[in-house]
């Protein structure tokens, strides 16, 4: 007879200590590229946005289904909107 493994514990200290960090890296990045583009011209920023949205999307929906990964991919979903929000108010 067999036994049933327990699945392992949720490591939320790490988890949340990536999903920090991501939310952190997409906070800045999406604010520096978009200040920067402003610059040149706001209609370039926002198109630059949103196609760089667009294009990660599929990545990070992957990203969903790997364990450690889906840490990221919840930094990343929630630091887009909020470096958006960061940029309209800077």
């Amino acid at each position: 007879m067999t036994q049933a493994r327990d699945p392992a514990p949720t490591p939320w200290a790490t988890g949340l200590t990536l999903t920090a960090f991501s939310f952190a890296a997409i906070v800045v990045a999406v604010v520096a590229c978009g200040q920067v583009l402003g610059r040149i011209h706001p209609v370039l920023a926002v198109v630059v946005n949103v196609v760089t949205v667009a294009g990660i999307v599929p990545t990070v929906w992957s990203w969903l289904r790997v364990p450690v990964l889906r840490w990221f991919a919840a930094g990343v979903v929630a630091g887009v909107p909020f470096g958006w929000v960061a940029l309209l108010v800077s």
